[in-house]
């Protein structure tokens, strides 16, 4: 299984052989190449190329196939941008929920504006920094009705495997592979360091979650069934998502998961779920 998808032997075949006869294709070209043959496409019928791109790396890395040299060399696409520093208004936010009058609630996913404040208040403000997103995701900005940023909350790809999440789903690899696009990791959630409003942050998780699902189905043509989240255990308690009816179901191990002689560790992380249905179990098992 390499990338969500079972390559067989002739599926090797044909790779070698697209490769060979075909010695000027850029391996952009040749991704959407195979993605085409496969007929590997998401709910929206668009091709998976970007995967199939993944998927030929992963190939090329176990030495099962040979990809032509890259044209162009990787790079962050944030520090590429050099976008100019944002100026923020650092007016302490205090007071009431109410106090603060109607807030709005945007997916700005596909908006370049928007986006780019959204990067640049989680670049500079969260402790993991930002790097762009990969995959279907969607990107929620939070503001006070004269357009002041409070928030931003970031929801993408789902952890491929996770022992806990995958015991309480009941799930087994076969199923895993087949419905783990209709869960969402909130890989991000930033409030800005200025704002200080009791109870905003459940809030703000409350009515984003109410449209979650259905955003998603708008924009990739399926909806979510399970959210997820990792909270380092050290630097928070998890409350927010504890009043936003998130259920806490353990730990991750503390170690990475690049570390296989077990020598590394890496902050623990508790793991919340929040689920749309009663029976989104058997969807996911189904």
């Amino acid at each position: 299984m390499v990338q969500g998808r079972r390559i067989t032997p002739q599926d090797i075949a044909r790779i070698r052989e697209l490769i060979a006869c075909n010695p000027n294709w850029s391996r952009w070209r040749l991704s959407k190449i195979l993605s085409a043959e496969w007929n590997w496409r998401n709910a929206n019928g668009q091709l998976k190329d970007m995967a199939a791109r993944s998927l030929l790396v992963k190939l090329n890395k176990r030495g099962l196939i040979a990809l032509p040299p890259r044209r162009q060399v990787p790079s962050n696409r944030m520090a590429a941008a050099r976008m100019p520093r944002q100026e923020w208004d650092t007016t302490p936010v205090t007071g009431s929920l109410r106090e603060l009058g109607p807030l709005l609630v945007q997916e700005i996913s596909r908006c370049t504006t928007e986006r780019r404040q959204f990067a640049a208040a989680l670049t500079e403000f969260h402790y993991l920094g930002y790097r762009g997103t990969v995959g279907e995701n969607l990107q929620y900005a939070i503001k006070i009705k004269n357009g002041r940023l409070l928030a931003c909350l970031l929801f993408g790809s789902a952890a491929w495997k996770c022992k806990s999440r995958d015991e309480y789903i009941g799930w087994n690899p076969e199923q895993r592979t087949r419905n783990l696009h209709l869960l969402t990791n909130n890989t991000r959630y930033l409030i800005l360091p200025w704002v200080q409003v009791p109870h905003l942050s459940s809030w703000i998780l409350g009515q984003v979650l109410r449209r979650l699902s259905g955003d998603w189905e708008n924009k990739y043509g399926h909806p979510i069934a399970l959210v997820e989240t990792f909270v380092e255990r050290d630097r928070f308690a998890g409350t927010s998502y504890r009043a936003s009816n998130w259920i806490h179901i353990g730990s991750t191990a503390g170690r990475s998961r690049q570390d296989r002689q077990h020598t590394l560790r890496v902050p623990v992380k508790d793991i919340y779920l929040y689920w749309f249905h009663p029976s989104f179990r058997e969807g996911l098992a189904a």
